[in-house]
């Protein structure tokens, strides 16, 4: 009896230490990891004006041949008319940043001066929240008024967006519409949206679905570690007494 009673306490401790490892991991790739893919301004490679850089896609959304179409069409715009226009996606902001925040701050980063400013155009999406900002210089007001950006960022590209994350054709049509308006061309507008009726889902999103897988694996870990200790020690003194 004490031979068994003796593998049960080795076989605990050993329970002990393989829990251990692996309730530390779950915690850290469930809480950690996910902030680990947040961008700062300052994790952002450096641009100039003038620089044939037009499209930063850092959340890696678009495919390689609309992203080839985006910097050509961005790129004849430049050489064209002088109006240079940047589009930018991330996966997810540093927290307490804005999408308003972090666009301006980069703008300010790439463009520090007045000069460099002059006719740039800065559009950011946030792929966690599919939120959109654009940021332009005083100089550009003039042929893209407050307005018209404002509609490119809420309605251009967030119609896309809301109708199943169609990065790649949420930002072709926000660059035809800038590259009309800054060209001098007529504004043709925001897209038109057929109104649907919505029916609630019942299916989880795939976040929704990791969260709750993870915190089942971590209160079930906590239960073994628990539980089977305290199940040994109850069976260690029902046999010792």
């Amino acid at each position: 009896m004490k031979q068994l009673l003796d593998r049960l306490y080795k076989g605990q401790k050993y329970l002990q230490r393989l829990i251990l490892p692996l309730l530390l991991f779950v915690l850290v790739n469930g809480l950690v990891a996910a902030p680990a893919h947040a961008t700062g301004v300052y994790q952002m490679p450096n641009i100039r004006a003038g620089e044939p850089t037009w499209v930063i896609d850092k959340a890696e959304v678009l495919s390689r041949l609309n992203e080839g179409r985006l910097s050509n069409t961005l790129d004849d715009l430049a050489q064209k008319t002088g109006n240079e226009v940047r589009m930018v996606t991330i996966r997810r902001l540093d927290y307490g940043e804005t999408i308003e925040s972090f666009t301006k701050a980069l703008f300010e980063k790439w463009f520090p001066t007045a000069e460099a400013q002059a006719k740039q155009t800065l559009l950011v999406i946030d792929t966690l929240t599919n939120t959109t900002a654009i940021q332009t210089s005083d100089p550009v007001k003039s042929i893209l008024p407050d307005d018209i950006a404002q509609s490119v960022a809420s309605e251009t590209v967030a119609v896309p967006l809301r109708t199943g994350n169609k990065y790649n054709q949420a930002l072709l049509d926000a660059s035809d519409r800038l590259v009309a308006v800054l060209s001098g061309e007529p504004d043709p507008g925001p897209p038109v949206v057929e109104e649907k009726v919505q029916v609630e889902s019942t299916f989880k999103s795939a976040e929704e679905t990791d969260t709750k897988n993870s915190t089942i694996w971590v209160v079930a870990i906590l239960i073994i570690a628990t539980v089977v200790p305290m199940a040994t020690y109850f069976f260690y003194q029902s046999f010792s007494g």
